[in-house]
């Protein structure tokens, strides 16, 4: 490779990262009018099931204002993400082969698809149960009010946790796939790989059992599915 055709990758690669950048921008300055509406809508998990008298609370000076920003840019950054993937792919196809090609575009989509479904089960499906529960649990003399920067802290550890781990189907037809591990060494593996998805649930997740336990069961069935699909190439 000469000189001039490293020159060339990379302002093609610096291309397509400001391509991403400014992508991110835009969605951060259509969403700081809505920052107010978009936190309502990722609180409601928890204010719909607060008793009456509680609510959310600020314990820093800066919260009310901060909170709604970072949440913003959270999510500007998540949905920029198929595009980030979107410009990889760009960047890489020229360099693969025609099967190589036809392999990793279905997987690229694949795997925004499988990020996002598990954002979307961490927050529909998740958080409810979660939050549920602990209100439950609380003693009579607790009343219950959560923290604005607490809340969105827990929710998008959550939210990426799930996001990763639902790529594991991916993650195993990839390693199947370039003969790093063979399937059969990945079912016999299985009891060790169970233990993995609970410690990776409770590193990965905040330190309550539940939502440890809620991340480790779809990772092991996340995993099955990708075996089952391995052993099909």
């Amino acid at each position: 490779m000469t000189k001039d055709s490293i020159s060339d990758h990379l302002l093609e690669l610096r291309s397509r990262l400001l391509k991403v950048i400014v992508l991110f921008a835009v969605f951060s300055v259509l969403g700081i009018p809505f920052a107010s509406e978009i936190y309502l809508f990722v609180s409601a998990p928890l204010i719909e099931l607060l008793p009456d008298g509680s609510t959310m609370i600020a314990t820093e000076v800066a919260s009310p204002f901060m909170a709604p920003i970072k949440l913003v840019l959270y999510i500007a950054l998540m949905f920029s993400m198929p595009w980030l993937f979107y410009q990889t792919w760009m960047f890489m196809s020229p360099g693969l082969y025609k099967n190589e090609r036809a392999f990793t575009g279905p997987l690229m989509l694949s795997t925004v698809i499988l990020f996002f479904s598990g954002a979307a089960f961490a927050f529909f499906v998740v958080c409810p149960i979660i939050f549920k529960f602990f209100i439950a649990m609380a003693p009579e003399s607790i009343r219950v009010m959560t923290d604005i920067n607490q809340y969105l802290s827990f929710v998008f550890k959550l939210i990426f946790a799930f996001g990763v781990a639902f790529e594991i189907p991916i993650a195993t037809i990839l390693i199947v796939k370039n003969g790093i591990v063979s399937k059969e060494s990945l079912v016999k593996a299985r009891p060790y790989l169970i233990i993995l998805f609970l410690i990776i649930g409770m590193l990965l997740t905040p330190p309550d059992v539940f939502s440890q336990l809620f991340l480790a069961m779809p990772m092991w069935i996340l995993f099955e599915v990708g075996i089952l699909f391995a052993r099909k190439k």
